[in-house]
C-alpha cells in the first residue's frame, strides 16, 4: 500500500499497511455514489484513511480521522502521500506539509524544496529536487537512515525504505526480516515498499518481488505491467492495458477487482482491518474493493467488520459502525449505546467502544471506575477485568479504573500497541519489545527479550506474536494455555486457561484448557480470533461470526450475524486493536445455577 514517490511530482506514493475507509466523487461500490467535490487527478491508500489530489489542488480525505489524519489543510498541492496514521502533502512551492502524529519522531517536515514526498508507517521521506532522500520519523530500525546518492523514486514502507536510483537499480534501507531489503540486481522503472515485502516494475514490464511471501504476495503475476502497489499482504498492478491485476491474500473480496480501464492503483490496509484497493479511472473517478473493516467499501447489510468476547457476553461491530451485544446482561454490558463506533472491546462485566471521533464510551458494571473514560481521543483501546487502557496520539498509554496491582500505572515512554488482561496490561514498544504491568503472581509480566508484532493479555498468562510469526506465551501454565504450538501465526488471543492463535492459512489452532470446547474451532478461513472467559469467536472472511464453548448466551450469535441464512455456532473473543488483540478477560471461578449474578460478584473479587 505504499506507493512510490516520482520526481516530477506526479508521485506514485508507496502506501501504507493499515485498513480505511473510502467514499468519494463518483465512488461506485456497493450502489453508493459520493458527493461531488471535483475531478480526482491522484490518489493515495494510508492505513485506515484515504486521500485524493483533486484538479483544484485541494486534498480530501475520508476514512479514519482518530488521530486527525484525514484533517487535510486548505490550498493547493501537487502531491499527496497518506501514511499508516499521518498524511503528508507536497505544495506547489515544493514545501512538504504533515498532519497528524506518529507515536515516535516528528511529523515536522524539514524545510526547503521537495520534489516527492512517501509517507511510510511512522516515518516520511521525501525527494530533494537534487535527487537526494531526506526521511524524518521514527527511526526504528534505521528506516530513516537514507544513503547518499541521487534517486528518482523513493517509497517508505513499514519498516523499511526503497529508492530508485538514477541509473534503475533499487536500494532499500531498515528492517530486513523476511529479506525486504535484499533487493535482486539489474534495472526497475519503478519501486514500491510495502508491509514486509517489496516490488518493482522491470525496465521490460516484467514485476519482481521480494521479501515475505506469505499469501503469496511476492509470486507476482507474469506478462507486462506499467504500475505496482504493495500492501500489507496483498499486491496490485497495472497492466499495459490499464487494467488491474492483484496477487496474494484474496479474503475480504480483495481479488474482486472491477473491469476496466484505471489510470493508476494503491494497494492499502493491515493486519487487523484487511487489505483493500483503490484505482483510478480515467474519468477521475474513484472505486475501491477490498477490507471493509471501517466500511470503506460500503459494503451490504448483514455483516459486521469486528467481534470482543468479554466474560459471558460478546459485542459485534457491524459494518455500518453500529454495535450490536448479547449474552449475559447482569451490569449492562450488552446495551450498547446507538451512534457510530469504529473499534469494540468487551471487558468483564464491562464494554467500551471507540467513538469515530476518537472518543472512548463505555457502559456496565463501573464499581472501580472502569466504564467513567478520560476525555480526548484515542486510537486504540482495550477493555479488561476491572480496568481500560487506551494509547494516546503520540503513542502513551492512558489507563483507568481498578488499580490495586497497578495494572492501570502504564510506563512512561511510546507504544504502538496496548492489551489489557485480568489484572495485568501489555504494551507493544515502537522498537517491537513487550511490556508488562500489574499484578505478577505467575509471572504475567514477565515479557521475553526480543521483537514482537502483536501482544495478547489474558487472564493470568500473556502471549506475543514473534516477527517470524511464531507465537510464544508466559505466564500461568495450569492446562498448557502457554505451550503454543510451532509454526507460523499471524493472530494470537489469550483467554483465561485457553489460548487460540489464528494460522496464516486462516485456520484456527487452540491449546490450553479446551476440554469443555473451548478448542473445537470452525473449520474454514478467518480473518480475526477473540477468546474470552469461557469461549471464543473468529470472523470469518465473508463477515460472519463463528463461536465456540457456548456459556449463558454469549455464543446466541443475533440473525443480524447470519451470513446466507446459515446457522451459526459460537461465543465469544478479543478483538484484534491496531496491532494488539484484545484482553482475554479475568473472571472468577465455577458458576452456580440459579445465583449466577451473586456468583460472578462474590468470584470476582
Amino acid at each position: 500500500m505504499f506507493f512510490a514517490a516520482i520526481r516530477d511530482t506526479r508521485i506514485v506514493v508507496g502506501g501504507f499497511v493499515f485498513g480505511a475507509v473510502l467514499l468519494l466523487a463518483g465512488i461506485a461500490l456497493g450502489g453508493a455514489a459520493a458527493q461531488d467535490v471535483g475531478r480526482a487527478v491522484a490518489i493515495t491508500v494510508g492505513g485506515e484513511h484515504a486521500c485524493a489530489l483533486l484538479d483544484s489542488g485541494a486534498v480530501e480525505c475520508w476514512g479514519n480521522n482518530g488521530a486527525g489524519q484525514a484533517d487535510a489543510p486548505e490550498g493547493r498541492f501537487s502531491a499527496v502521500s497518506a501514511g499508516r496514521w499521518h498524511t503528508c502533502g507536497l505544495r506547489e512551492s515544493g514545501a512538504v506539509e504533515c498532519w497528524d502524529w506518529i507515536p515516535r519522531g516528528s511529523t515536522d517536515a524539514p524545510n526547503g524544496r521537495f520534489s516527492a514526498v512517501s509517507a511510510g508507517d511512522w516515518h516520511t521521506c521525501g525527494l530533494r529536487e537534487s535527487g537526494e532522500v531526506e526521511c524524518w520519523g521514527d527511526n526504528a530500525f534505521g528506516r530513516t537512515d537514507a544513503p547518499g546518492g541521487r534517486f528518482d523514486v523513493v517509497s517508505a514502507g513499514g519498516r523499511h525504505t526503497c529508492g530508485l536510483r538514477e541509473s534503475g537499480t533499487v536500494e532499500c534501507w531498515g528492517d530486513n526480516a523476511f529479506g525486504r531489503t535484499d533487493t535482486p540486481g539489474g534495472r526497475f522503472r519503478t519501486v514500491s515498499a510495502g508491509t514486509s515485502h517489496t516490488c518493482g516494475v522491470r525496465e521490460n514490464g516484467e514485476v519482481e518481488c521480494w521479501g515475505d511471501d506469505a499469501f503469496g504476495r511476492t509470486s507476482a503475476l507474469s506478462g507486462r505491467f506499467r504500475a505496482v502497489s504493495t500492501g500489507h499482504i496483498r499486491t496490485c498492478g497495472l497492466r499495459e492495458s490499464s487494467e488491474v491485476e492483484c496477487w496474494g491474500r484474496k479474503g475480504d473480496n480483495q481479488l474482486d477487482i472491477p473491469g476496466g480501464q484505471f489510470s493508476a492503483v494503491r494497494s492499502g490496509g493491515h493486519s487487523n482491518s484487511g487489505d483493500y484497493t483503490c484505482g483510478l479511472r480515467e474519468s477521475g473517478a474513484v472505486e475501491c474493493w477490498g477490507g471493509s473493516d471501517y466500511g470503506q467499501t460500503d459494503a451490504p447489510g448483514g455483516r459486521f467488520r469486528a467481534v470482543s468476547a468479554g466474560e459471558f457476553h460478546t459485542c459485534g461491530l457491524r459494518d455500518a459502525g453500529e454495535i450490536e451485544c448479547w449474552g449475559g446482561n447482569g451490569y449492562g454490558q450488552t446495551d450498547a449505546p446507538g451512534g457510530r463506533f469504529r473499534a469494540i472491546s468487551a471487558g468483564r462485566l464491562h464494554t467500551c467502544g471507540l467513538r469515530e471521533t476518537g472518543e472512548v464510551e463505555c457502559w456496565g458494571t463501573n464499581d472501580r471506575g472502569q466504564a467513567d473514560a478520560p476525555g480526548g481521543r484515542f486510537p486504540t483501546i482495550s477493555a479488561g477485568d476491572w480496568h481500560n487502557c487506551g494509547l494516546r496520539g503520540g503513542g502513551l498509554v492512558e489507563c483507568w479504573g481498578g488499580n490495586h496491582f497497578g495494572q492501570s500505572d502504564a510506563p512512561h515512554g511510546q507504544f504502538s500497541a496496548v492489551d489489557v488482561g485480568r489484572m495485568h496490561s501489555c504494551g507493544l514498544r515502537d522498537a517491537g519489545t513487550v511490556e508488562c504491568w500489574g499484578y505478577d503472581q505467575h509471572d504475567e509480566t514477565d515479557a521475553p527479550r526480543g521483537l514482537f508484532s502483536a501482544v495478547s493479555a489474558g487472564w493470568d498468562h500473556s502471549c506475543g506474536l514473534r516477527e517470524t510469526g511464531e507465537v510464544e506465551c508466559w505466564g500461568r501454565d495450569d492446562y498448557g494455555e502457554t505451550d503454543a504450538p510451532g509454526e507460523r501465526f499471524r493472530a494470537v488471543s489469550a483467554g483465561r486457561f485457553h489460548t487460540c492463535g489464528l494460522r496464516e492459512s486462516g485456520a484456527v489452532e487452540c491449546w490450553g484448557y479446551t476440554f469443555d470446547g473451548q478448542g473445537e474451532a470452525a473449520a474454514g478461513e478467518y480473518v480475526q480470533i477473540s477468546s474470552g472467559k469461557y469461549h471464543t469467536c473468529a470472523l470469518s472472511e465473508g463477515g460472519a461470526v463463528s463461536c465456540w464453548m457456548i456459556y449463558n448466551g454469549a455464543a446466541d450469535v443475533p440473525g443480524w450475524l447470519r451470513v446466507g441464512g446459515l446457522p451459526i455456532t459460537g461465543s465469544g473473543g478479543l478483538l484484534d486493536r491496531g496491532g494488539a488483540i484484545v484482553p482475554g478477560l479475568l473472571a472468577a471461578a465455577a458458576v452456580v445455577l440459579l445465583v449466577v449474578g451473586l456468583a460472578w460478584r462474590w468470584l470476582g473479587r
